[in-house]
């Protein structure tokens, strides 16, 4: 039996918001649209291990966390995440 792959919420928080970039691409004849996403959040101990191994949702899109900054010490994280914006 193979493993299926499950997602769990582990926390909700505050974050501003900007879009970077977005863009269209077409491989193996699929069409594909894509944003780029800033989100900065406030450090807390239930964010203090965000990485790229997670995923964080805004807005009704889910987005793969591309990298994240440190913003000072233990002041904060930028997240730099990307979503598909043609699944919605």
């Amino acid at each position: 039996m193979a493993d299926i792959e499950t997602w769990q919420p582990f926390a909700t928080v505050w974050a501003s918001k900007r879009d970077v970039s977005d863009g269209e691409r077409v491989a193996a004849a699929e069409v594909s649209a894509q944003i780029t996403t800033r989100f900065q959040i406030l450090w807390s101990r239930s964010v203090a291990d965000v990485s790229p191994r997670d995923r964080c949702e805004c807005q009704g899109l889910t987005y793969d966390i591309v990298a994240v900054k440190e913003l000072g010490r233990r002041d904060g994280f930028e997240i730099t995440a990307a979503a598909r914006i043609d699944l919605r």
